[in-house]
């Protein structure tokens, strides 16, 4: 085990292939803040994004590590499980992470002077932490579904659209929902896969609650109302928000893979591709939004 900076391995225990999931509430936000967006509380409020997903990266690596519920499992980088790192310095790195999403906030609360947004951030380090940290983790009792979908639908979209125009509008509710359930189902695609190591290791996630064929279906169910968010989205911006249909094609992809009753590693690409999807997702429906605002 090893505290070198060998800045790979770090990159790699960071998750990279998450990021998506923090960058696209944010830009469909701005997108709906339309003319009235601001590029500073923009940029903020997507480094408190970034930072967040990195520090919860590093805080399951480092709470699943510790339990030893990493041991069996297929997919990313495990720096504390696979023995890269010690567990001081991946709790240090999540520390850091938050204390960057933390300071961000601050500035991009300091400058909107709606200081109740405080409790808002503290919330979303403090749900980072404890969905597999602490005592009684969250993430371990089939609640990590429920949080994800407020921490990367809800919180972020609006937030990002609140900071920057002093309203929620009904339409960024129904966008908050869309890419909400999108991230949800990556992580519920993730849970799928560890459904054999979690039951093993007493984690009892909300895939290993609903059972394998149950888990599949609600997987499908989050990514048809995906498409229906953009219906939704539509009747409240303008017909051009419609091009967030144009992802479709993207979801053909993850939705074969669950479908075909893929298990273990061969999950893997499921999660990708959802992931990729996402991204797909929030650009067509961003750019419907904007093209909307200036037609």
């Amino acid at each position: 085990m090893s505290n070198r900076l060998d800045l790979t391995v770090w990159v790699a225990g960071a998750r990279p292939r998450t990021l998506p999931a923090a960058i696209a509430p944010v830009v469909i936000g701005t997108a709906l803040a339309g003319t009235q967006w601001i590029p500073v509380r923009a940029a903020l409020a997507l480094v408190v994004a970034l930072a967040l997903q990195i520090g919860v990266n590093y805080a399951n690596d480092y709470s699943d590590g510790i339990r030893g519920t990493d041991h069996a499992r297929v997919g990313p980088v495990r720096l504390v499980g696979q023995g890269l790192a010690t567990p001081a310095a991946v709790r240090l790195a999540a520390f850091a992470s938050f204390a960057v999403a933390g300071i961000a906030g601050f500035v991009l609360v300091w400058l909107t002077g709606q200081w109740w947004l405080l409790a808002i951030g503290a919330s979303a380090i403090a749900a980072a932490w404890f969905y597999t940290g602490g005592p009684r983790p969250y993430g371990y009792a089939g609640l990590g579904e429920l949080f994800v979908l407020v921490y990367f639908g809800f919180v972020p979209v609006l937030g990002t659209l609140y900071v920057q125009t002093d309203t929620i509008t009904p339409a960024a509710v129904a966008a908050a929902v869309g890419v909400g359930v999108l991230i949800t189902a990556i992580l519920v695609a993730n849970n799928l896969r560890d459904i054999p190591s979690d039951t093993a290791a007493g984690k009892t996630t909300l895939a290993v609650r609903l059972g394998d064929r149950s888990t599949r279906r609600l997987f499908l169910g989050l990514i048809t109302l995906s498409f229906i968010s953009v219906l939704i989205a539509s009747l409240f911006t303008s017909a051009w928000a419609l091009l967030g249909l144009a992802a479709i094609p993207w979801a053909i992809a993850p939705v074969r893979i669950i479908r075909s009753g893929a298990i273990g590693r061969d999950l893997v690409p499921a999660l990708t591709a959802t992931g990729i999807l996402v991204a797909i997702y929030a650009g067509w429906l961003s750019v419907g939004v904007i093209v909307g605002v200036l037609v």
